[in-house]
């Protein structure tokens, strides 16, 4: 089901607005559990499939979407429990990865995207995009890839202790909803220049409550680090099959400064995409979109106009 009015989360979330250079009006999709997702669908052309990761949400991309909406179709969906979408407890929504490409599925089957799709990821997007694509693969025509993973988290690389904390211990659960310490701190941590207040609190704004702070914790929780786990299967195969892009245009944007998807993930991407472009900044963080979005998203467009579909 579609609606064309705003749901109570979307309009409870834009009210703490405006947010800047978020000018769009979200649309929303009802899965057949009763909940709501909101997402973007701005433009005409080949669609260009964004997915954000935690604890961002469709802001993330809105520069992205600004450069392209004139000539491409850009759908960015805010994940359950993230952004304008509901944010159920976990009576009502199973906040794991499984679930996330599940609502992936549903919302592209019904938007009636096709067989020429851009994948473009960050973060979780990546996890959940080449998660989708495990069935899908051949209908991902280009990659655009910013510091996130396919794969799981390479021997070389320790769990940097700020996700250990939230993933295993009562006491960073509790600080992840009781003071937003993740969303909080990475829009702190994330970013090399720092971001303006408004920025900040467009951000933080739907994460402004323990209620509505479950997704940033069951993400944490949900990290896959070894057999058993319960994205692990999932994550594990996405990375066995990702130089089966190599075939395809793909582009890497990476800020170096990123604690967690660091040099160490970069490294997996392009040894499993040698033939991919990158752009790779010394001095942008996690958030590589808002540190370097003013020469980025140049880049990006140019590199998609260049690999027309």
């Amino acid at each position: 089901m579609n609606q064309t009015t705003l749901s109570a989360e979307q309009a409870r979330v834009l009210a703490k607005g405006p947010f800047p250079d978020y000018p769009f009006v979200p649309k929303s999709f009802v899965h057949p559990n009763g909940l709501t997702q909101s997402y973007l669908d701005e433009g005409e052309g080949d669609p260009v499939l964004m997915l954000h990761g935690n604890p961002s949400w469709s802001y993330y991309w809105r520069h992205l979407v600004l450069g392209l909406r004139d000539d491409y179709r850009c759908i960015v969906p805010d994940h359950i429990g993230m952004g304008l979408s509901d944010k159920p407890d976990d009576k009502a929504y199973s906040y794991t990865l499984r679930s996330r490409i599940q609502d992936l599925d549903r919302l592209l089957t019904h938007l009636g995207v096709g067989d020429d799709l851009t994948l473009a990821v960050h973060d979780w997007g990546g996890m959940i995009g080449f998660g989708w694509a495990l069935k899908h693969g051949a209908r991902i025509k280009r990659l655009i890839i910013l510091n996130t993973a396919s794969f799981p988290l390479p021997a070389s690389k320790p769990l940097p202790w700020q996700l250990k904390l939230g993933r295993d211990y009562n006491l960073g659960a509790l600080a992840i909803r009781g003071f937003n310490a993740f969303a909080a701190g990475a829009t702190r941590q994330g970013v090399v220049r720092k971001m303006p207040a408004d920025v900040l609190k467009a951000y933080e704004a739907p994460y402004d409550s323990w209620k509505n702070r479950i997704s940033t914790l069951r993400f944490v929780q949900d990290i896959p680090l070894a057999p058993g786990d319960r994205a692990w299967d999932l994550v594990e195969e996405a990375g066995k099959r990702l130089a089966s892009y190599a075939d395809r245009p793909a582009y890497l944007g990476w800020g170096l400064q990123d604690f967690v998807f660091d040099h160490h993930f970069l490294k997996g991407f392009e040894e499993a995409l040698p033939r991919a472009e990158k752009q790779v900044y010394e001095d942008a963080g996690h958030y590589v979109l808002e540190d370097k979005h003013e020469v980025l998203v140049p880049r990006l467009r140019d590199f998609l106009d260049r690999n027309l579909l």
